[in-house]
């Protein structure tokens, strides 16, 4: 019982530390990490986000720094609406980003900078649509003959 009663104490306070999943908030974009990670300062706290159903080139792989510079052009020192889905092993909360009528999970797809990640987002039918579209119009990584998609990159970095 003592036990219960600690797990709930413990599992109140995370809940008042991070912004509720499904609770659509807004903050200032303070830092890009890279293309598909941002940092939101949130009643002056810092928040990671990372974008949902996409994964963009690594720094170090073609186009992973043209993703970053993509999204800090869109997003940096801009107020984003942040609608949460999930929070990851790391912590960060994973989210549709929006800026203005935007969403930079759909723009950085459109641009061929990113990829559907249909392993986490299997049923988003927009994400495979618009990259479909960047790569029938070759836009973007699409533009290579065989972009690697960036769970293959970092898995060919693994010692």
């Amino acid at each position: 019982m003592l036990a219960m009663k600690g797990f709930l104490v413990f599992l109140s306070l995370l809940l008042c530390v991070s912004p509720a999943l499904g609770e659509v908030w807004s903050g200032r974009v303070i830092k890009v990490l890279d293309g598909d990670t941002i940092e939101v300062l949130r009643d002056r706290e810092p928040f990671r986000i990372r974008l949902y159903g996409i994964d963009c080139p690594e720094r170090g792989q073609d186009f992973g720094n043209r993703a970053r510079q993509f999204t800090s052009d869109l997003v940096f020192g801009k107020k984003v609406e942040v609608r949460p889905v999930e929070q990851d092993q790391f912590g960060r909360t994973v989210a549709w980003v929006n800026v203005g009528e935007k969403s930079l999970n759909h723009e950085l797809v459109k641009a061929g900078l990113a990829w559907h990640y249909k392993r986490y987002a299997p049923k988003e039918k927009e994400l495979a649509r618009l990259e479909d579209s960047a790569r029938k119009g070759k836009v973007g990584l699409w533009s290579h003959p065989n972009p690697v998609p960036p769970w293959a990159f970092r898995r060919q970095r693994k010692p």
